[in-house]
């Protein structure tokens, strides 16, 4: 898959694409139905697949603070969309400028003259350009007049209910896990690199693996059982808390990892931390002694966990 990114960057390719048009937060089943779609499409009429999507995503540019938080941040996004029969993936800065762009102007700078597109596939509800003013009907005549067909895709149902990124957040948040797996398709996991922090842990006897976050960038907040891949671990069983860490006054959001009878060396190694079960909140403590009786508990609670699962 080729990354292209920025709107100066576009170019109409030789012979034009299939492409799709949203956010795709989570890559979740619904959308990787709609990138098998296109593929198949691709196929017929022997065109590439390409993937139009916006960083950041037009509701947080928009909500800014308040906007939701995201199920998977870019990388991984672009990680996920590789492994999918996509042959391009093309991300916008939203901005002001894009933001103003008209719903016409769009689709001749963007899908005609941008990424010459033959054939679009996009949701049901989809909704583009200034104010909001294009949509599935807009689109289909527009390419009547500019030579690209549109389609509306169905959506794609699990249990009976329409698999969304808003179900799959609720179902994080609520610390559902399965049902999140059952609509993405996958275990929930969040990748990054481990950083060096202010090695607290080690003073109290609880190492941790420590990886960054954007406070938009994951859905979720408290402690987990969960089992971490890469850098040489499959599938190691360990204890993550995400948050801000109160009792030490922290400000940014971290992910926390404490591996279970592990010695190696994690700094600026890569590693996967699949989400398992919800343990409790985070919450504040009155001094480091209780924390430490708190992650002892915690650790004995995910080894039961893991015990009967």
């Amino acid at each position: 898959m080729q990354l292209i990114r920025g709107l100066h960057n576009l170019r109409p390719l030789s012979d034009g694409c299939v492409a799709t048009i949203g956010n795709f937060d989570g890559v979740h089943l619904g959308h990787q139905a709609i990138f098998a779609q296109l593929a198949e499409q691709g196929r017929r009429l022997k065109l590439p697949v390409g993937v139009l999507f916006f960083e950041p995503q037009p509701g947080e540019f928009f909500g800014g603070e308040n906007s939701e938080p995201r199920i998977s941040r870019l990388r991984e996004k672009l990680r996920l969309m590789a492994q999918l029969p996509v042959d391009f993936a093309f991300c916008l800065s939203f901005d002001q400028q894009l933001a103003s762009l008209p719903a016409a102007e769009f689709v001749s700078q963007v899908l005609v003259a941008g990424v010459g597109v033959r054939h679009l596939v996009v949701g049901p509800d989809f909704r583009f350009g200034f104010k909001r003013q294009g949509d599935y009907e807009f689109l289909r005549k527009a390419g009547e007049q500019q030579s690209f067909s549109v389609v509306a895709v169905q959506p794609y149902d699990v249990a009976g209910e329409r698999v969304s990124s808003t179900r799959i957040r609720a179902a994080l948040a609520a610390g559902e896990f399965d049902q999140a797996e059952a609509m993405l398709g996958r275990r929930y996991a969040i990748s990054g690199r481990v950083a060096k922090g202010d090695q607290l842990g080690r003073t109290i006897g609880f190492p941790t693996a420590n990886i960054g976050l954007l406070s938009r960038a994951v859905c979720l907040s408290g402690v987990y059982a969960v089992k971490v891949h890469g850098a040489g671990l499959d599938s190691h069983p360990a204890v993550a808390n995400i948050g801000t860490r109160p009792t030490v006054d922290g400000q940014c959001k971290i992910l926390e990892v404490h591996l279970f009878d592990y010695s190696g060396d994690l700094y600026d190694q890569q590693i996967k931390v699949e989400f398992c079960h919800w343990l409790r909140d985070e919450q504040k403590f009155p001094s480091l002694d209780a924390l430490k009786l708190q992650i002892k508990a915690d650790e004995q609670r995910a080894r039961n966990w893991f015990d009967q699962h």
